[in-house]
């Protein structure tokens, strides 16, 4: 999960600084694809009981809000 997060933020760094359109939303993408991984591991760490209902519901509105921002990054770059 913490190699995940990292990814995260990584890939917003350095798709920020590519100077094509196309690769930063590729960069985007692969933040994306960090994120619904830590998605993913939440939802088992609910499941099987790691972590309690209202954190999990804390992390997954942080995801949401995460998502909507890499998704504003992305549509930001594709005009």
């Amino acid at each position: 999960m913490q190699r995940a997060a990292i990814s995260v933020s990584s890939n917003i760094a350095e798709g920020s600084v590519r100077l094509s359109p196309k690769e930063q939303i590729r960069f985007y993408e692969l933040a994306f694809g960090s994120l619904m991984e830590i998605l993913s591991q939440i939802i088992l760490a609910n499941k099987i009981g790691y972590i309690i209902d209202k954190d999990y519901e804390e992390l997954r509105c942080n995801i949401e809000d995460i998502s909507r921002m890499l998704n504003g990054l992305s549509k930001a770059n594709k005009q």
